[in-house]
């Protein structure tokens, strides 16, 4: 019978009503509901209760679930918004809405800046930079050495610390990103303009392949 509309979805912990979601969202609510089957079959991939656990987040986004990484526990721990160890639909598309091309760039920019704050102190500490530089590096299957890393970060930490007190604020963040606005490139994912039901990749190009994501699924 096809996708259906949202009076005929079945609800699950933390569902949303996709006109409140659109409201609040650069999405509409057509949008909204093509995430929810998209959501739907990821939050049942390996544990089927409707929330996305980190394996079956890390499995959308590398198709493994054991391989863990950095930047991406830092990402879902972000999309967690209540901190209960799973997502739920509407924190999922509330997250999403900051990579939409069309959301505010103070929201993309503090947004990065929870990214980079690992400790969660409201500041980005020089190590905590050093640790998400090397997980992007690594995610790019770029190898530098020990040095040039260090040279990346000192430089960088350097310049946007102008406080000079050893630590970046929020203040200091946002200055630095604009001088530097390809620091949260990544913050936007233009595909989010034209939902389909390939999750986001934020920093590997890897897509779940349609057919495993066709909830219609005639099979024909």
């Amino acid at each position: 019978m096809g996708c259906g509309s949202s009076k005929r979805i079945k609800r699950v912990p933390g569902y949303e009503d996709p006109n409140v979601l659109a409201a609040e969202t650069p999405f509409t609510v057509s949008e909204v509901e093509a995430l929810y089957e998209l959501f739907m079959k990821l939050s049942n991939s390996i544990i089927a209760d409707g929330l996305i656990h980190k394996e079956e987040f890390q499995l959308a986004l590398f198709r493994n679930k054991n391989q863990r990484n950095l930047f991406a526990d830092r990402i879902f721990d972000l999309f967690d918004i209540k901190r209960n160890g799973v997502i739920e639909f509407g924190e999922f598309v509330r997250s999403l809405g900051v990579f939409h091309p069309n959301a505010p760039v103070a929201d993309k920019i503090a947004f990065a800046f929870r990214l980079y704050d690992l400790k969660q102190t409201g500041f980005i500490m020089r190590e905590e930079l050093k640790e998400m530089v090397l997980a992007l590096l690594h995610e790019s299957d770029l190898v530098i050495s020990e040095d040039a890393v260090e040279t990346i970060v000192d430089k960088t930490f350097s310049e946007a610390d102008t406080k000079g007190d050893g630590r970046i604020d929020p203040e200091e963040w946002k200055a630095f990103v604009s001088k530097y606005p390809s620091l949260i490139k990544i913050m936007t994912l233009p595909y989010l303009k034209d939902i389909s039901l390939a999750f986001p990749s934020f920093v590997v190009r890897t897509e779940i392949e349609d057919s495993e994501l066709c909830v219609d699924g005639n099979g024909d």
